[in-house]
């Protein structure tokens, strides 16, 4: 291959990598309203405002709360993570109810047709079934509540991160959320509820921290305190462990599951109020779970905290079984990249389709159903009846909806092993997989045939328009391949095959996910097996450590392909090489701080920025000086109520008598005042407003001459939705641009200078030639 071609290719490979699903190429006008695919639409993006507008409406606002205030803002803030907790367990506990009762009834009716010998009949019963409940789930989904298709991880990270994605935290997508994932799971599709889970979750912790629904008339003015970006960022943090904790039953695993991957921002008043989240939502499960232990919960079954039991008093391994547990770590870390480099492109591909229309989504996901049907209920007859143990720990042949021994099509006193994984829920196959001395209860080619399986209907099912988590479906398939390696090892090694299928849907974990603390201590309360703690560490380390050699984790993927502008906790070297007056760029809308309203007016009409810088100019001082920056929400609020003068004059406080701390909160999920919706006559249009009582009089400012890889530091760090960029030299114009999260996109900077992306694999080729030529 000549020079010439591997730097074409090597220029193409690295537009793959930056150019997400949503392609238009950047101007060099850098808007700061931009779009991504929010679950299975295209929907503007904003940006969040965690800073705190400190103008002088504030200050006097904030003087004026006493002590009874402050305590009800504390006690608010313990009371709204109680009630996160209580929801999003009985949420939790209602979908395991639910899924366990619809998928089992369904598994029982097509094994009493099994048993009488009808299996034409138990297939179009199976398959209309899983049809029926995917449509509905696809339906309600494209039509009622795109957002909530997906895992919805990827939304909330992003939001965590800054990003603020219309109708993601609705109470319509917590309702679609929550039946959609109940449908879907019940579907037989390789999904899972974990995913949903998190989103339902944040979901929960979003609409009560904002008061309620405005649209449905459920609102609470005594929670006006949180109606803040920076307060809901903490809620939808605890939402989001709530949801990890109720999906496992796992509470520390859920605080730290937050902890590494959601939360941008962390602090330790925050971990305290997340675990006595988590804390409520184990109590209450607890609660609940022991009710089912009476029968009361039809199907359900019976169990505890612990979802998948393979406690064993006397684990002893050696050194000898270090060998093929490292290689599970690789093995691992090799098939979790390959895991995320397919769905990234399958996810891909199924947005050729999604942009065709709401039919088109809706006919991929009746295909996909359709396909995976036939597949559960075809591949079981590949496999050969096996006779039944002696020794089984229980009945054998299981006839109705779980267990080990399923008979399927076998005679009496024979189980079908396939059908014992495939023919069954996601949590039985689990339990199936980490079953104890049941070491040869599984054929090879039996084993084999269920990871090829699970490998791929996973990823072709998880970007269908329906609420779909991949958590689960990710530890059926390293628990199926760490089980299968535990059988080519046998008897030279002393762990039983059950821990071997632990290690390996650890190893898959780490190698898609690239978690390790969060998935370490999840996996432990999963299992509850204590003695594993080193085997899983290993693995854990070993898998993230080869899969990042190649790729991200899956949800980073996932969020560039959708197009969320998240900022990484690192910089790009060439960041160093860039200075911010380098890549910001304009037009700079600036105003007076006493402006005439009609500039105003024109101004917001005319472009969509969000935050404006405030000048002031002689005579209000001797020379030009910048003074703040007005958010567009305060402005909108301002013409809104129409605090005018009809001279440029100073209002000082007297503009305060017509405003309250509410009328300047954040609003829901909802859409706020436009300005499209105000009207003005000329009169007005003629007159005054003082901008300097609600404008932000300490806005965070850099120089010209910062580095870019400084600036987004201070950006990300702090949690700034406007940064702005001041001249090196005085005499100018007191204020060069405003830096925004867009421009510290590697997809804008790389586009304003395109010389970097030549430098930037130049260096990648001399420092890893053959991880190179794997791409």
């Amino acid at each position: 291959m000549s020079t010439n071609s591997i730097n074409r290719e090597a220029n193409t490979d690295q537009e793959s990598l930056i150019i997400p699903l949503l392609s238009p190429r950047r101007s060099l006008i850098n808007s700061t309203s931009q779009v991504a695919i929010v679950g299975a639409n295209v929907c503007p993006i904003e940006s969040l405002d965690y800073e705190i507008a400190e103008n002088e409406f504030f200050k006097q606002d904030w003087r004026s709360r006493g002590k009874m205030q402050i305590f009800q803002y504390v006690f608010m803030k313990w009371s709204l993570c109680f009630l996160i907790g209580l929801i999003v367990s009985l949420i939790g506990f209602f979908n395991n109810l639910a899924v366990e009762n619809i998928a089992g009834l369904k598994f029982v009716v097509t094994s009493n047709m099994m048993l009488a010998k009808r299996f034409g009949m138990a297939f179009l019963v199976f398959s209309v079934s899983n049809l029926i409940l995917t449509l509905f789930a696809s339906i309600i989904t494209a039509f009622i509540a795109p957002a909530a298709a997906g895992s919805g991880i990827p939304e909330v990270k992003a939001y965590l991160n800054g990003v603020d994605a219309p109708g993601i935290f609705s109470l319509r997508s917590l309702v679609i959320k929550i039946i959609g994932s109940i449908s879907a799971v019940s579907s037989s599709l390789f999904v899972g509820k974990a995913g949903p889970m998190v989103h339902t979750g944040a979901c929960v912790a979003a609409l009560l921290g904002q008061g309620g629904s405005k649209r449905f008339k459920l609102t609470w003015r005594w929670l006006r305190f949180f109606k803040n970006d920076r307060d809901r960022r903490d809620l939808v943090t605890c939402g989001s462990a709530a949801g990890i904790a109720a999906a496992f039953r796992a509470p520390v695993g859920g605080v730290l599951f937050a902890l590494e991957e959601m939360a941008s921002w962390w602090r330790s008043a925050l971990l305290w109020r997340a675990f006595f989240t988590t804390a409520v939502v184990a109590i209450v499960l607890r609660a609940l779970i022991d009710v089912c232990l009476s029968g009361k919960c039809g199907l359900f079954g019976k169990g505890g905290l612990i979802m998948f039991d393979v406690y064993s008093a006397s684990v002893t391994y050696h050194l000898i079984d270090v060998p093929p547990v490292f290689a599970l770590g690789v093995i691992g870390g090799i098939l979790g990249s390959l895991y995320n480099f397919l769905l990234d492109k399958v996810l891909r591909i199924y947005n050729l389709i999604n942009e065709k229309g709401v039919v088109y989504k809706i006919l991929l996901a009746c295909a996909i159903s359709i396909f995976t049907s036939c597949l559960l209920f075809g591949l079981p007859w590949l496999a050969s009846c096996q006779p039944c143990p002696s020794d089984a720990s229980e009945a054998c042949p299981t006839i109705g909806r779980s267990g080990n021994f399923k008979k399927f099509q076998c005679p009496p006193g024979q189980y079908n092993d396939l059908a014992s994984l495939i023919f069954n829920t996601n949590d039985d196959s689990v339990k199936n997989l980490f079953s104890q001395d049941t070491n040869s209860e599984f054929q090879y080619s039996s084993i084999l045939i269920f990871f090829v399986t699970c490998f791929f209907l996973s990823i072709f099912s998880y970007g269908i328009v329906a609420p779909a988590g991949l958590f689960i479906p990710v530890i059926v398939t390293g628990a199926s391949y760490g089980r299968f390696v535990g059988m080519l090892v046998g008897s030279h090694s002393n762990l039983d095959h059950g821990l071997y299928a632990v290690l390996g849907a650890a190893s898959f974990l780490g190698g898609s996910m690239r978690m390790t603390v969060s998935l370490c201590v999840i996996i432990l309360e999963l299992t509850n097996n204590l003695l594993m703690l080193p085997l899983i560490m290993l693995v854990l380390l070993i898998s993230k450590t080869v899969a990042d050699a190649f790729n991200g984790n899956i949800y980073d993927l996932i969020m560039n392909a959708k197009g969320f502008p998240y900022l990484e906790a690192h910089t790009e070297p060439y960041m160093r090489q860039l200075t911010v007056g380098e890549v910001v760029r304009g037009p700079l809308q600036i105003f007076q701080g006493i402006e005439k309203v009609g500039k105003i007016v024109h101004v917001l009409r005319t472009t969509r920025h969000n935050g404006f810088p405030v000048i002031d100019e002689p005579p209000l001082s001797e020379s030009p000086v910048l003074y703040g920056l007005i958010l567009r929400a305060h402005l909108i609020e301002l013409l809104k109520k129409k605090a005018f003068v009809p001279t440029p004059v100073p209002t000082g406080t007297d503009a305060f008598k017509l405003f309250f701390a509410g009328d300047f909160a954040k609003r829901g999920s909802g859409n706020g005042d436009k300005i499209e919706d105000l009207q003005f006559t000329e009169e007005e249009m003629e007159m005054f407003l003082d901008l300097h009582p609600f404008t932000n009089a300490s806005p965070y400012t850099v120089a010209e001459t910062m580095s870019l890889a400084k600036a987004l530091i201070l950006f990300r760090e702090v949690g700034l939705r406007h940064l702005l960029v001041i001249p090196k030299i005085s005499g100018r114009s007191p204020v060069v641009g405003i830096l925004t999260r867009h421009d510290f996109m590697p997809g804008h900077i790389l586009g304003l200078h395109p010389m970097l992306i030549r430098s930037r694999w130049k260096r990648l080729r001399i420092q890893a030639p053959r991880l190179f030529k794997l791409f």
